[in-house]
């Protein structure tokens, strides 16, 4: 179709999608990364990634953190608060949005988000049956540029890196990934933590072929639909 068509003409459609740019955590604002290039010594609690450019497998290295390492800083979250995201733009209303964390044993500077220890604590992906609409999470983050999500109150206090993640749809079989994190310190009296079934490495938590990744959503013959990934723990 045009509209898929138009996608495929150069660089310049995929390079203006989005990333997280900002974070609102108990009513105060952490600002995240603003530009293209990563500021040698910004005091900030996101991870920096160098560019809005999609990650297109998920087999990608920048699938962890869109390249991002460390960063300097980290919000004290209370379990069972919520973590708000801001982007200064998205593009896109085809796809679902997906939010992750990882546990910092050791600190924040040696986590490298690395083994079978991500997990999920929100997601949506379409409500209705109708694919080729714009009722998916990535429209809500169109239409109002942020996201909130909860942090399980249950959860045991510690060192985590939060992952907000969008997966843009809108290009038949030609999934486009945009994932960006956080460090945050959880604090409260929780004692609980996610296994099994709950748990998956990134990269690689689903397979190119999934059909949460890999998806026609023009030709109809896809009615429903189920973010790529583990189940959401809420604890």
């Amino acid at each position: 179709m045009l509209f898929s068509t138009l996608l495929l003409l150069g660089p310049s459609l995929v390079a203006a999608h989005g990333a997280v740019t900002s974070y609102e955590i108990g009513g105060k604002t952490y600002e995240g990364y603003q530009g293209f290039s990563p500021v040698a010594g910004a005091q900030i609690i996101q991870r920096q990634w160098p560019d809005y450019n999609p990650i297109m497998t998920v087999t990608d290295p920048k699938m962890t953190c869109n390249g991002g390492t460390s960063a300097p800083l980290a919000a004290t979250v209370a379990a069972g608060q919520n973590v708000t995201a801001f982007w200064k733009q998205w593009t896109h209303q085809q796809g679902p949005v997906m939010v992750w964390m990882y546990p910092c044993e050791s600190g924040f500077a040696s986590c490298d988000g690395k083994g079978k220890k991500w997990f999920k604590i929100d997601e949506m992906g379409v409500w209705g049956d109708a694919l080729n609409s714009n009722n998916w999470g990535t429209a809500l983050i169109y239409e109002n540029l942020k996201w909130s999500s909860r942090v399980p109150a249950s959860l045991k206090p510690g060192d985590y890196l939060i992952r907000h993640e969008l997966l843009a749809l809108h290009q038949a079989n030609t999934p486009q990934f945009y994932p960006e994190c956080a460090q945050i310190t959880v604090t409260g009296s929780g004692s609980a933590t996610p296994s099994g079934e709950f748990l998956t490495s990134i990269p690689a938590y689903a397979a190119q072929s999934d059909p949460g990744v890999m998806v026609d959503i023009y030709m109809g013959k896809a009615t429903t639909y189920t973010p790529p990934g583990p189940k959401v723990w809420t604890g």
